[in-house]
């Protein structure tokens, strides 16, 4: 199990009589490529299973840029080598502590026995801790906000990497900018229809087809004076008059003057290879955590960062074995089957062109209901955990078999539907297109300690040492 490119998920359980074998699931990462999901209710087991993978990851020495709408993932930075009673003290639940009739420090000596313990169970101990920590180096970014490590998500709408030589590739990460940047402006706007898209997206190709990026203050200006004459057969005046290009440059402006927007001018650039890679080439696990925002400014940040991160994967040579991983922890309402949000479209990109350039994506939901099944039966791995729902199992089973028919091969639907039935928590049926047949398997225990959910402040107390390290 501590072989190079073999990650260790679990231990396998016999689907009959739910008993548990000796034999570890063991899970080829270079099958990552294909892409996977996971999908589980509540209590499912589901967001063990993912950190589970990125700490295997990590050891493996494969970087990966996290998606954290929750600020569940966080928990990654709660990995104690020592498994000290003190370590586990600052992020017991005090509440808990309460009920179980426990002082603050008992409870913590109990969590920190249970935690070792269950390692122990699974085979591990604090010095598998110790290498993943000295594996990897993690940082949680919260974009919009000073309480982890700053991202500048706005300072510049720069062109892709290589320049505009490849017309297909720009005109979607146009499409997908400007979509986010009205977005966040409340405009609900349609790439055919809308002016003020039609206008910005002539804004930006023309600054781009000379090789030069644009900052907001630029953009405002350009609205206004655009440096060209006609947008299709009409003329400027016609299509978008002044007095009226004057509102929109008015909103980015007065997005630009508010008060909280500084924060999103702060801090290191979105670029993807210092966020997989610190500048001394250690690989890295970069969170962005973005549970503090707003939905508009969530789709905004999402947006531009699978921009950026197909933008990455372009300018990669290709290769058969993982590179690095991406991993969002909730795709619901980014995802959709009908409607068409800006973060769809490069999101769908990657599914289907990250593989020759061997970055894998693992797309997370509890909501199975709200996905583009079709899109996912790009996906080659399937960790179904136990669902609330019948209509979520028939929208599961619909994606099992899109993904079956795309490798071609046979599904078994009943078979299928009697086991994804009896699972129990932290128990997990797998359907990879790359083994002969299914498994059901429990997870093994994290590494990390799952606190739950982190605030912005007990974020900013993890962060505020590389912050003063940084400084």
């Amino acid at each position: 199990s501590e072989n190079l490119g073999v990650f260790y998920l679990g231990s396998e359980i016999d689907p009959q009589d739910g008993s548990q074998s000796p034999q570890p699931l063991l899970y080829d990462s270079k099958d990552l490529t294909t892409h996977a999901v996971c999908v589980g209710m509540t209590g499912s087991g589901k967001t063990g299973l993912c950190i589970s993978l990125l700490e295997e990851a990590a050891l493996d020495g494969i970087p990966a840029l996290v998606v954290d709408p929750k600020g569940d993932i966080a928990n990654l930075l709660l990995a104690f080598p020592d498994l000290a009673p003190a370590d586990f003290e600052p992020w017991v639940d005090p509440a808990d502590a309460a009920r179980k009739g426990l002082s603050v420090p008992e409870h913590a000596a109990r969590t920190a026995g249970t935690w070792r313990k269950g390692l122990a169970d699974w085979g591990q101990d604090g010095e598998r801790i110790r290498r993943f920590r000295d594996s990897v180096d993690i940082a949680v970014y919260t974009p919009g906000s000073e309480a982890g490590l700053p991202l500048s998500v706005m300072k510049s709408l720069a062109p892709p990497a290589g320049g505009a030589s490849d017309a297909a590739a720009t005109r979607e990460r146009i499409v997908g900018v400007v979509a986010g940047l009205l977005g966040l402006l409340g405009i609900d706007a349609d790439p055919l229809k809308s002016r003020e898209h039609i206008l910005l997206s002539s804004i930006l190709g023309a600054a781009w087809s000379e090789g030069r990026a644009l900052d907001l203050p630029a953009l405002i200006a350009a609205i206004q004076k655009p440096g060209f004459d006609k947008v299709g057969v009409f003329d400027l005046e016609t299509f978008y008059p002044a007095k009226e290009r004057l509102g929109l440059a008015m909103a980015i402006n007065n997005l630009l003057a508010s008060p909280g927007f500084g924060t999103w001018l702060a801090g290191e650039a979105l670029d993807i290879q210092r966020l997989l890679h610190t500048p001394g080439g250690k690989p890295r696990i970069s969170i962005i955590s973005i549970a503090h925002l707003s939905d508009p400014e969530r789709m905004f940040v999402v947006t531009l960062l699978l921009n950026e991160l197909v933008a990455w994967m372009r300018a990669q040579p290709g290769t058969s074995s993982l590179r690095a991983l991406f991993y969002m922890d909730e795709i619901f309402g980014y995802f959709p089957p009908t409607a068409m949000p800006p973060s769809k479209l490069p999101m769908l990109t990657l599914l289907k062109q990250a593989r020759a350039y061997g970055l894998g994506m693992v797309l997370a939901t509890q909501n199975p209901v709200d996905l583009d099944y079709k899109g996912l039966s790009n996906a080659g791995t399937w960790f179904i955990g136990r669902l609330q729902t019948e209509r979520d199992k028939e929208r599961v089973l619909e994606g099992l078999e899109g993904a079956a028919a795309g490798a071609g091969k046979g599904f078994g639907r009943a078979d299928m539907d009697k086991i994804i039935a009896g699972l129990g928590n932290r128990a997990f049926l797998v359907n990879n297109v790359h083994e002969d047949r299914p498994e059901v398997f429990e997870t093994r225990w994290a590494l990390s300690y799952l606190a739950g959910p982190l605030t912005r402040n007990q974020i900013k107390r993890l962060t505020d040492p590389i912050k003063q390290t940084a400084a």
